[in-house]
């Protein structure tokens, strides 16, 4: 075994873990011991939400300011207890490609802290539960809406339209967390019938886009975002992935995907601070601890 390596048991699973004083985020200093341990620590709440998801990691093995890359596929070194689910690509009306792929499911703390090893900083998850694991993707048992400020903008603007998604749509019915980077992200649950959630989404979004246009886009072309927030609706289609909520992101600082609630929405909104939604590591686990987990989204009525 590598001097860098350590064995350590989580859960009742042995897991190899290595180079844990590799610096990931260098303004910080953050390293991949403090990944695993964010992660390790965060899984009670962040597990219930991605637990039936196929998971894409987007790993950075020599920190945020290095060279990425995304991994859909499972890796051969993958554990065998290790929970996977197969997409089919056969088909141009679902994942529209050849070829099957094999996704990991992040069940439970030793398959997090696993990932986690791997320098995964970000987990990016589908709309829709693997279930029986049959006819995958599944039809969505959520909808999000992809709050993407344009130049000249930030969450606080993006707070702004999130109140006007919130009129629309019910608050009561609807929870919000930061992307972690520069926006916001706003879910509710979908009833089972809706076989075309994007389609549901881009109605709502250009609703929204007639109804505001001096505040609102849906399209998705970069020159007419300028002064405006994009309702990115697309995020629905059943191949496309969204950061997980708790997830960390590759920013310059260890920030995080974090539950808000409409208060702090509206706060934000009103003091146009857009740091007043920014939080990292450290901040996310003392507001799990004194608040709980704030991303429960409602059942359907």
């Amino acid at each position: 075994m590598s001097p860098e390596a350590v064995v350590v048991e989580v859960d009742g699973r042995e897991l190899r873990l290595s180079n844990l004083e590799k610096v990931l985020y260098p303004e910080t200093g953050f390293t991949k011991r403090d990944v695993i341990d964010y992660y390790a620590r965060i899984a009670e709440v962040m597990l219930p939400h991605i637990w039936d998801r196929p998971v894409t990691f987007k790993r950075y093995p020599h920190g945020v300011d290095e060279k990425f890359f995304f991994e859909k596929h499972v890796p051969k070194h993958a554990p065998t207890w290790l929970r996977t689910a197969t997409v089919s690509r056969s088909s141009k009306s679902r994942a529209g490609g050849e070829g099957d792929i094999e996704y990991a499911v992040l069940s439970d703390r030793p398959a997090l802290v696993w990932a986690a090893n791997l320098a995964s900083l970000e987990f990016h998850v589908p709309q829709w539960e693997v279930g029986d694991g049959k006819d995958l993707p599944k039809p969505a048992d959520l909808l999000v809406f992809d709050l993407d400020p344009g130049d000249g903008t930030t969450i606080v603007e993006c707070c702004g339209v999130a109140a006007l998604l919130g009129e629309e749509l019910g608050r009561d019915g609807v929870v919000a967390k930061t992307s972690g980077s520069k926006g916001l992200q706003l879910y509710l649950r979908l009833h089972p019938g809706v076989s075309d959630s994007n389609a549901l989404a881009h109605e709502v979004a250009r609703k929204l886009e007639r109804d505001h246009p001096d505040a609102v886009v849906s399209n998705m072309k970069k020159d007419l975002r300028r002064g405006k927030v994009l309702i990115d609706w697309s995020q629905n289609n059943p191949i496309k992935t969204t950061i997980a909520v708790y997830s960390l992101r590759a920013r310059p600082r260890p920030t995080v995907s974090t539950p808000v609630t409409w208060d702090e929405i509206d706060a934000c909104a009103a003091s146009g601070r857009a740091d007043d939604l920014v939080f990292e590591a450290a901040d996310v686990l003392a507001r799990v601890g004194e608040l709980g987990d704030l991303f429960e989204v409602p059942p359907l009525p």
